[in-house]
């Protein structure tokens, strides 16, 4: 039974449904999959078009709405709007070390976590969509970061769903190794840094301070996970959001304070590193990152922990060897390390898994570059130029092979524009997808 909610200018209802957990085992087991519906206030009974909103991640639940706000400001003046907690998240039959414990030893999870990438993804949106909008029914799309993704392998499985696609922050490189994402991407996080640095400079010292009491003594959050320099530097990830420079500097400011035996680090600090860095809210986002990138025609010895293998080919994001050097410490970005899953406590049961997810070699392809050549829904997409998360150059090739896409390349928002412009990015996608701009 569908329950409606009223917020400030909006008008939510819940849905619910029991969608395969294997496609190619429709009758098989079956799994929740839950999606908020969201109209503007007034306007429930209106037949609107549908916008269909696929969030970041992986392993990213939809926005909860306050209201009217961010980008649904610009979307509830057109669209009836659904936020879908992709499979395993949120509401939707979720997947942490809690659940999947129950489903017995590391191989069967990762089996079972293995249904939980963008074809999947795309199949439970297509049959939402029909159950929602009945079979001739079609709706318009909106892919954020991975939901880019997303909609990109929704172009290559399922083009018959769409009326038409938005994407922000995520054109992928439909031919790019999970190795190829990495190796573009240490650079660009590096220049994130020279940026951060050369904007508060008294961050140099600060960071290598905290940096080098953690090689000595890796401090204890207060959830018991444990913060070594290696996660420290896992802060990087604020540096490819708008604001995110801002809050790591005010975040270093407040690391220290005078203990019993002197100088210790501040549980403030501590406190807004966990809140950082903890997995707890999104397991499935480490332990299903490098996946992403898996294809067996482009990845076929699986991608095996390419974060960590290239990282060796960037030496200067060595601490140890900055601290020896002199140099600034440099904090990555979005990247998944094995460490991760000895130090944080939502993650450290999940490590067989995660191991075994690193080591498959059957990842289906994600894309299919003939049909997208062949596409024939408008698509238009937002590149951040400055981008620390997906790659400039990956993004415009693959915006060359999509037959028809249109691109509006913008250095004036980082990788959160969408989230952090009020509906201005998503009014500019909309006025190009109407011949307005």
């Amino acid at each position: 039974m569908s329950t409606t909610s009223r917020l400030p200018g909006i008008v939510t209802t819940d849905h619910v449904f029991q969608l395969p957990l294997d496609y190619q085992m429709p009758d098989g087991e079956q799994i929740e999959v839950y999606a908020r519906e969201v109209v503007a206030a007034g306007r429930e009974s209106d037949e609107l078009p549908w916008l269909l909103f696929l969030q970041g991640g992986p392993g990213g639940k939809a926005g909860r709405p306050l209201g009217r706000d961010t980008w649904l400001t610009r979307a509830l003046d057109d669209y009836r709007v659904l936020l879908l907690d992709q499979r395993g998240t949120g509401r939707s039959t979720p997947a942490n070390r809690q659940t999947l414990a129950r489903r017995g030893t590391p191989d069967q999870q990762a089996d079972y976590l293995a249904h939980f990438r963008a074809d999947s993804i795309v199949r439970d949106a297509e049959s939402i969509r029909r159950r929602l909008l009945g079979d001739d029914g079609r709706w318009t799309l909106l892919g954020q970061s991975f939901g880019g993704f997303c909609t990109l392998t929704y172009l290559s499985l399922a083009p018959e769903g769409l009326r038409e696609a938005f994407v922000t922050g995520g054109l992928a490189g439909l031919r790019s190794s999970a190795e190829d994402v990495y190796r573009a991407a240490y650079p660009r996080v590096a220049t994130k840094n020279e940026a951060h640095y050369a904007r508060y400079p008294q961050d140099v010292d600060r960071v290598r301070r905290i940096a080098e009491h953690l090689v000595g003594r890796p401090a204890r959050l207060p959830d018991g996970g444990l913060l070594t320099v290696q996660g420290f530097q896992g802060l990087g990830m604020l540096l490819g959001t708008g604001t995110g420079s801002h809050t790591l500097h005010y975040l270093l400011e407040e690391a220290w304070v005078e203990g019993v035996d002197g100088p210790e680090l501040s549980d403030t600090f501590l406190g807004a590193v966990q809140a950082q860095l903890s997995f707890a809210h999104g397991p499935l986002y480490a332990v299903l990152h490098e996946s992403i990138y898996g294809q067996r025609s482009v990845d076929p010895a699986g991608t095996g922990w390419a974060a960590e293998r290239v990282r060796k080919e960037f030496p200067d994001f060595d601490a140890e060897l900055a601290l020896a050097e002199g140099r600034p410490v440099l904090f990555t970005g979005e990247m998944i390390y094995p460490a991760l899953f000895e130090t944080d406590p939502a993650l450290q049961p999940l490590r067989e898994v995660a191991r075994l997810l690193a080591e498959r070699r059957d990842w289906a392809d994600l894309y299919d570059p003939a049909r997208l050549a062949e596409n024939r829904v408008p698509v238009v997409a937002a590149v951040f130029h400055d981008d620390m998360f997906v790659d400039t150059a990956d993004s415009l090739e693959t915006a060359r092979a999509v037959r028809g896409l249109r691109t509006w390349v913008t250095n004036e928002w980082e990788h959160d524009g969408l989230r952090v412009s009020g509906g201005a990015v998503l009014d500019r996608l909309i006025g190009m997808a109407r011949g307005e701009l």
